[in-house]
């Protein structure tokens, strides 16, 4: 197995192009690069090629904690902040139904498990911890585990974790195939054209050491400024989530022409949501899940029952009001997979339009996600 960090960052970096290349040039393209990646590196951790989730590494902290936020940042410095009056209501209406969703169906899944049987003294955390990461993501989940002090229960922790990963991948492919779905029965609002700048999405530009090194500067100027911010706004008595404030320094410098424009930034924004979809793959841990017996499978059916009670509820309401069946799978996805599956789904739906509302409702989440998943946990 791979441990050298930089042995690692190397094939996670080597798949991102793999899946390029065979949605490029195999019939994998109708799949798309971010559920191809997905797939090459969940292969390489299950065959132990590289570390799993219950292993860890210190190159997947970093992707979540430094490359996942840049690739919002840099993503966004494209986005005019217009596209929001083409989705904003609609997306922002199904998000929060389907935090709804979320939290019914925890309340639904443990009835039917008997999980106050199945997990005893944990099933508190855990009805709190699945409701805050399917509403907002991983922030949540571990703010709630931290609380339950769930992080020295670590086979445990490692199942839960793979479980959620597993399902949050299951996840991609289902949102990525449901508009395809409700659109070929004629179920879902025909699929219009967005009125967006035909260099908008560039997936290969010419970019100059000037641009590279300006971007680069800016980004981690902009994330180091983000959390200061939080920070400080945390010493006032402000809980405001450290993605929303880097989402909005990306928005204010995108109205300036000259950021908008600048070259380098969607390739870059592009890559590192490969990378970040990367070692989602290497989080879908099969083997983590035989560590805990019987409770895996009471873990699965549990968080099977969410996301098809909040699928259900999203794409159910998508269908009757005959709604842009994009828009309910970018919102979906902000809730069971946060920001940026949202904003990666989006680019693989071929939607530009829907990149920002998809990074401004996954930030909601991230601030909603926690307070649900107490408020689920408090009524155990």
């Amino acid at each position: 197995m791979a441990s050298n960090p930089l042995l690692i960052l190397a094939i996670l970096c080597g798949s991102v192009v793999l899946a390029e290349w065979l949605v490029r040039r195999t019939p994998l393209r109708h799949l798309g690069t971010a559920l191809v990646v997905i797939i090459v590196v969940a292969v390489w951790a299950n065959l132990g090629l590289i570390p799993s989730a219950s292993q860890g590494s210190a190159v997947y902290d970093g992707v979540f904690r430094y490359l996942a936020p840049l690739s919002i940042f840099y993503l966004l410095l494209d986005v005019n902040l217009a596209s929001i009056r083409r989705a904003g209501a609609p997306m922002l209406l199904l998000f929060l139904l389907g935090s709804a969703g979320t939290a019914l169906g925890v309340v639904a899944g443990m009835y039917l498990i008997d999980g106050p049987g199945q997990f005893g003294e944990f099933y508190p955390a855990i009805s709190g911890m699945f409701t805050g990461t399917y509403t907002g993501g991983s922030v949540n989940y571990n703010a709630i585990a931290i609380h339950y002090d769930m992080m020295r229960e670590g086979v445990l922790y490692a199942g839960m974790t793979a479980v959620d990963n597993i399902i949050t991948a299951v996840w991609m492919v289902i949102t990525l195939a449901v508009p395809l779905v409700l659109r070929r029965w004629g179920t879902g609002e025909v699929r219009r054209a967005v009125a967006v700048d035909d260099d908008v999405e560039r997936e290969s530009e010419s970019v100059s050491v000037l641009s590279l090194g300006i971007l680069l500067g800016v980004g981690f100027l902009s994330l180091a400024a983000a959390d200061a911010i939080t920070l400080w706004l945390a010493d006032l008595g402000y809980d405001v989530p450290s993605i929303l404030v880097l989402t909005s320094l990306a928005l204010v410098l995108a109205q300036l022409p000259y950021f908008h424009r600048l070259e380098g930034g969607q390739v870059l924004g592009l890559f590192f949501v490969y990378l970040f979809l990367a070692v989602i793959g290497a989080f879908c841990d099969l083997a983590a899940l035989g560590q805990i017996g019987d409770l895996a499978w009471a873990l699965l059916a549990l968080v099977t029952v969410i996301v098809l009670i909040h699928g259900t509820l999203v794409f159910g309401v998508t269908t009757l009001f005959k709604l842009d069946p994009d828009v309910a799978a970018v919102a979906s996805q902000a809730n069971i997979g946060g920001s940026s599956s949202a904003l990666a789904l989006a680019k693989s739906l071929d939607r530009m339009d829907l990149y920002l509302p998809g990074i401004l409702v996954g930030a909601l989440g991230n601030g909603l996600g926690t307070y649900l998943g107490f408020l689920v946990a408090g009524l155990a």
